[in-house]
């Protein structure tokens, strides 16, 4: 099969060969310019974090998905990451941003399959409004 040639760094002024895109040295990054929680939701990281330890004490470290503790998972793997607090209705559907009743807890498994289902109504949505 063949392999097209080496084209040069897409960074202009970069002559760099490269398979395609970009070398190395000229990579984006990762995240680079996205909003944070404070531009998102309105609110600052410090109040996220208070918001986070209210819902993790009402709601005992459980996943309100599956269930699961936090604590439960830490005995399997102490390197395990701490749930997530989780918009229950997604912003972009009409939910609270800081409402307690709109916020939980979600482990991550959940949370990476509620993520992947939002993000693909949000884009039907989008190619709907077309």
């Amino acid at each position: 099969m063949p392999t097209r040639p080496p084209t040069r760094c897409a960074e202009p002024g970069c002559s760099t060969l490269v398979p395609k895109g970009r070398c190395e040295a000229h990579q984006r990054i990762p995240w680079a310019g996205r909003d944070d929680k404070a531009a998102r939701y309105g609110i600052s990281s410090g109040a996220w974090r208070s918001l986070k330890a209210k819902v993790t004490r009402r709601d005992n470290g459980c996943c309100y998905r599956c269930g699961i503790d936090q604590a439960e998972i830490r005995r399997d793997d102490p390197e395990a990451p701490d749930h997530v607090l989780d918009h229950i209705t997604p912003i972009f559907e009409g939910g609270s941003a800081t409402d307690m009743d709109n916020l939980g807890l979600l482990c991550e498994p959940c949370d990476t399959l509620k993520s992947k289902s939002e993000a693909l109504r949000a884009n039907q949505a989008r190619k709907r409004a077309r």
